[in-house]
């Protein structure tokens, strides 16, 4: 709760940054308040602590996955830092990264479903801005602009959801409404159609098959370092988010939901994985390879076993490494030329040899190829999902990871290029070389001791 609370302040203060003239000093400030969340997070840990009438709920898995997405904007604020500090037209959003991050911490720690409410609206809000901040980009302001109103749909669906469960259970209350269910002492009518109405809320937020549509132009279009914190933080909180819902509540209507969310992570990992092969931009190529992910991470739910939230958390973590990697080079990309092709990587490895090995380790962990944390983070969502008897989810995943490595592969092979004519092509300066260096090598570290964080939640 504590660091819910600094987050919060660290968003006022942000806001204040120039009507007091700090501005200069809001990202050290931005960065001991993290870092001060983040310890008071690790101090919390082992407690089972329910904040504002049980509508706040710190356990081991709130804990580890505020911690995960703390760390993640802390690695973040490596090339972001000028939406803290710069200049430029991207200054005034500084308090809409802190109020998203505010939101996903909301999201991963509710045990109120009003508490979820506001944490996602929160978060959807300062996204919409953020999508559409680069005001003279016509593809930013239809991100922008797709993205509220798809958003905006998606929410009904919640909201009707929400009214539906509370009409039946007469609480918002997770746990009121998970034994309200076992007792099987209210109509299963309402009950299986709200739950259908966020289950199309959550597959929306987290752009999953068939609900994906706009993914791909909102990444786009937005900002490059707008799109790299909605692939990683808003990802990790979604699904954080959405096991703890389902896990908690819905789990005696196992049997209607399950199969349909198995149903649909096999079409999402096919589908993504398939349109990414024929992306020729970069970025594109991320949105989908995103959407192909979020399949992956599908698994889990819909076996909910005792590996799952551990899986989830170890996935989540191994995505966002091998984001934040990705991103750091297209980011360097667009500050040079604005070039955002694969045919940029070409002549990489020829130009910073050390830095092509590190967005080569990178590419592995995204495509899950060992030793890399990638590779492991699949084989505990596989292991789970042959323990809850979907063998065939299991061969659908190996065939769209074939799929997946044939398009990482392409950027592998440009990076490895020998091509002198791509001499001048973009130079990874300092803070890029940093992330794309931290990600690479915490990914290999992961995939050596894989265990360590897949264990933290059972």
């Amino acid at each position: 709760m504590k660091a819910l609370i600094i987050i919060s302040i660290l968003g006022v203060v942000a806001m204040m940054a120039e009507v007091f003239r700090f501005k200069k000093l809001l990202l050290p400030v931005v960065v001991i308040g993290l870092s001060a969340a983040l310890t008071t997070l690790v101090m919390d840990w082992g407690t089972d602590i329910r904040y504002f009438n049980d509508m706040v709920y710190f356990d081991n898995y709130a804990i580890a996955f505020s911690g995960l997405i703390i760390l993640i904007t802390l690695l973040w604020l490596v090339i972001g830092g000028e939406y803290f500090t710069g200049e430029n037209k991207f200054s005034e959003n500084a308090a809409l990264i802190l109020f998203t991050l505010t939101g996903a911490i909301a999201m991963i720690s509710f045990s109120d479903l009003t508490m979820f409410f506001i944490g996602l609206e929160i978060l959807s809000i300062s996204l919409y801005v953020l999508a559409s901040s680069d005001k003279q980009n016509l593809l930013s302001n239809e991100a922008g602009l797709k993205y509220f109103l798809m958003g905006a749909f998606a929410t009904g669906f919640l909201l009707f959801g929400i009214a539906l469960i509370y009409g039946a259970c007469g609480s918002f209350n997770l746990q009121v409404i998970g034994e309200t269910l076992a007792k099987g002492s209210v109509s299963p009518l309402f009950i299986q159609v709200g739950i259908l109405m966020i289950l199309i809320g959550f597959l929306f937020k987290i752009s999953a098959v068939p609900f994906h549509f706009w993914a791909p132009d909102v990444y786009e279009g937005a900002p490059t370092l707008v799109t790299t914190f909605m692939a990683t933080v808003f990802k990790t909180a979604a699904f954080a988010a959405f096991y703890r819902l389902f896990s908690t509540c819905f789990m005696p209507f196992f049997e209607v939901w399950g199969p349909a969310v198995a149903v649909l992570s096999a079409l999402t990992m096919l589908v993504g994985n398939i349109l990414a092969v024929y992306q020729k931009s970069f970025k594109r190529m991320l949105a989908y390879s995103s959407i192909a992910h979020a399949g992956y991470m599908l698994m889990a739910i819909a076996t909910m076993n005792e590996v799952s939230a551990g899986s989830i958390l170890l996935y989540t973590a191994a995505y966002s490494l091998g984001s934040l990697g990705a991103f750091s080079c297209l980011h360097a990309m667009g500050k040079k030329d604005g070039e955002e092709g694969i045919d940029a990587f070409n002549g990489l490895g020829k130009r910073q040899p050390l830095v092509a090995i590190f967005l080569i380790m990178t590419m592995f962990s995204l495509a899950g190829i060992p030793p890399v944390a990638g590779f492991f983070a699949k084989y505990y969502l596989f292991y789970g999902a042959l323990s809850g008897g979907y063998t065939w989810l299991v061969l659908v995943a190996i065939l769209s990871s074939l799929i997946g490595v044939f398009y990482y592969f392409r950027v592998i092979y440009a990076v490895l290029k020998d091509d002198t004519l791509e001499s001048e092509g973009f130079i990874l300066d300092a803070g890029h070389q940093f992330l794309l260096l931290f990600a690479a090598v915490m990914s290999l570290l992961i995939g050596i001791f894989p265990s360590w964080i897949q264990s933290l939640l059972l």
